[in-house]
């Protein structure tokens, strides 16, 4: 069946409850890149370093890590839809206190409720859609995934328009969504099946005894340092308006979009995951050595570029690691997840602690050795890895593929 069709099962043709999780969903992606465009804005606003500011990403990251010690653990004992409206409330409460903030220290508090809110309800969302879908998995997830990919795209163009009058409208803004949401999931959304077997708080450390699941979280942790230098410290760089950074990271978030979506699952048939992921990694080093050592309009290029080898490897990354286990599946990635998320947590902190003891440019040196160390994980602990990336290419692990990315 063509996911595409819109006759019944067709993405089109979907109950409302999944549109009102999908939609919901959108947001909650945009929260991750919405402070992107006001970053140099929220430092002027509240007389903050950039290093201050960077840590409303390692304060919402490091909570979303050890959130996933706990996301299976209530969303298996109150049930799908409670689990959702939880994390929706708490993102409404903080996002909005968020905005009312007088000090720096302020701002990274509310936004690490916000992550433990975002962690609550993104680890839930996939499942709840893939469950209520009509006609099958395939294309609830492509729903998903296209809900993924819109939110990281428009989260940087909400954060310039409503950033330019003010830091703190965006964040009002996200919170006044979220309500919505809320509404939505209230009034469509069926309470979903419960889990047969309740989920412990330390099954995701357990399944990290596996070798094969070890090394893709390892590899992982490397490639989201990566990852987020460019998210977090390059705006610092760029120095541009809201308007001027939302735009770019807008164009880095549609290529993100593309390459996730429809690009690099043609690459993994053609070329194979663990050649096509390496590959990649490889390239992003390099892109990240040259925006750091370009000029301006060097450095605004190879931003957007960035975004099509990040889209490239989350894809294969979450599908990699979802069937290398043998333990559940939202086991193995809440587990995975635990480890890779405190890299998006570390690189905004260290970023701008390594520019302070050198230059500008050695974070991106950083960033660059980090994106070659995940790809010599994966040159090194191939092996463990071969299994998986065979399912993936003969098309057995696709429909759970974006499993590893949402929690």
């Amino acid at each position: 069946m063509d996911p595409f069709d819109a006759g019944a099962g067709g993405i089109l043709r979907q109950p409302k409850a999944v549109w009102a999780t999908a939609g919901a969903s959108v947001v909650a992606f945009m929260g991750i890149g919405l402070v992107d465009p006001i970053l140099p804005s929220i430092a002027k606003g509240l007389d903050a370093s950039a290093g201050q500011v960077s840590l409303l990403f390692t304060s919402y990251f490091l909570i979303t890590a050890l959130a996933m010690l706990v996301t299976g653990f209530v969303s298996s004992r109150i049930g799908g839809r409670k689990t959702l409206l939880l994390g929706l409330a708490f993102v409404v409460v903080f996002a909005g206190l968020a905005g009312t903030s007088d000090t720096v220290g302020q701002l990274v508090g509310y936004r690490a409720g916000w992550g433990l809110g975002n962690a609550l309800f993104v680890s839930t969302a996939l499942a709840v859609i893939v469950g209520a879908a009509a006609g099958g998995s395939a294309a609830a997830i492509l729903l998903y995934e296209s809900a993924l990919g819109l939110g990281m795209a428009c989260g940087p163009l909400l954060g310039a328009l409503l950033g330019d009058a003010s830091w703190r409208y965006p964040f009002f803004g996200t919170a006044f969504l979220m309500a919505i949401g809320f509404l939505c999931i209230t009034v469509f959304l069926k309470e979903q099946p419960r889990p047969a077997r309740k989920t412990s708080l330390l099954d995701p450390i357990r399944a990290l005894g596996h070798g094969g699941l070890a090394s893709a979280a390892a590899s992982a942790f490397f490639y989201n340092y990566t990852f987020f230098t460019v998210l977090a410290f390059t705006p610092f760089v760029l120095n541009m308006t809201p308007y001027k950074s939302g735009a770019v990271f807008f164009a880095w978030g549609v290529l993100l979009a593309v390459f996730s979506v429809l690009v690099a699952p043609r690459m993994q048939k053609r070329f194979g995951s663990l050649k096509v992921l390496g590959g990649s990694l490889v390239l992003l080093a390099a892109d990240v050595l040259v925006l750091g050592y370009g000029n301006h309009t060097t450095a605004i290029v190879c931003t957007i570029l960035s975004g099509a080898f990040i889209g490239v490897n989350n894809t294969v990354y979450t599908e990699l690691a979802l069937g290398v286990s043998d333990a559940p599946r939202p086991v193995a990635s809440a587990g995975y997840n635990f480890v890779r998320w405190f890299a998006a947590a570390a690189a905004p902190y260290f970023a701008p602690k390594i520019e302070e003891w050198t230059d500008i440019h050695i974070p991106f040196v950083v960033a660059a050795v980090t994106a070659v160390l995940g790809a010599v994980v994966v040159l090194v602990r191939r092996r463990a890895l071969t299994h998986q990336a065979e399912e993936l290419e003969t098309g057995h692990a696709t429909e759970d593929s974006v499993t590893v990315f949402a929690n």
